[in-house]
């Protein structure tokens, strides 16, 4: 899938992280896309230095709703 100038990345992180992210998202209604970078290129054959490393991108319409909770997250996994 690709991603155009109507998704923007609102998260970057591991794969745990990037679930709980993703999960606060959709129980507000807020679709987003996962892009997994070490998937794809495990995919296409390559070898990746990050395994688990995803980034999440919401629609622009979304992404005022998003960001408070993205915001959320990221303070709560650093106390």
């Amino acid at each position: 899938m690709m991603l155009d100038d109507d998704y923007i990345k609102v998260f970057s992180g591991n794969f745990i992280f990037a679930q709980m992210v993703l999960d606060r998202l959709e129980r507000v209604g807020i679709n987003a896309i996962v892009k997994d970078e070490s998937e794809s290129g495990r995919l296409a054959g390559f070898a990746s230095s990050i395994i688990g490393f995803q980034e999440i991108y919401v629609s622009k319409e979304e992404l005022k709703q998003a960001i408070p909770i993205v915001e959320t997250i990221k303070s709560e996994l650093q106390a």
